[in-house]
């Protein structure tokens, strides 16, 4: 028996692949490289690219090993999304509480509050507005189309062909 990440076991959704899956939450979509790189794309449409960007360098930073590549990182994020001179600033509640000195002692969950903040506006917000987008129905469609191709089908009636004699 297969079972999934919280021990219960395997169901059918866990074979939904591409835009079925990223349709499911957002979860699933993050955890696509191909479908970051289109929420990435309908994001910077949006001027709110800096949201996933954020999201991932916080992920990242939380797989990070030895106090000194921590402190290089967390300093690194704070610049680049949390900082008043930030230059992809994202717009999060509490920022202003974080200032630099934390940055001496890093940790790795020390950037979660505010990941879960961004998490939470892309969710209720930009990824709904995505669903909709032509970047997400343009990608389904051209999947829908892959997958109904001669060779696909063709494919597929050899198989059962093989499997129902």
């Amino acid at each position: 028996e297969i079972n999934d990440s919280e021990g219960h076991p395997s169901s059918s959704h866990q074979t939904l692949k591409g835009t079925s899956k990223w349709a499911t939450s957002l979860e699933n979509l993050l955890e696509d490289p191909e479908g970051v790189k289109r929420f990435r794309e309908f994001l910077k449409k949006e001027f709110s690219e800096e949201n996933v960007l954020f999201w991932l360098a916080c992920e990242e930073f939380k797989k990070t090993q030895g106090k000194k590549q921590m402190q290089e990182k967390a300093k690194e994020i704070y610049m680049t999304f949390l900082s008043s001179k930030a230059s992809s600033q994202v717009n999060v509640e509490g920022q202003s509480r974080l200032n630099e000195t934390i940055l001496e002692t890093p940790h790795p969950l020390m950037f979660q509050k505010l990941q879960e903040q961004i998490f939470n506006l892309m969710k209720y917000d930009s990824y709904s507005r995505f669903l909709k987008s032509d970047i997400f129905l343009n990608h389904k469609k051209g999947e829908e189309q892959e997958e109904n191709s001669p060779e696909a089908q063709t494919a597929a009636k050899r198989a059962s062909r093989i499997y129902n004699t």
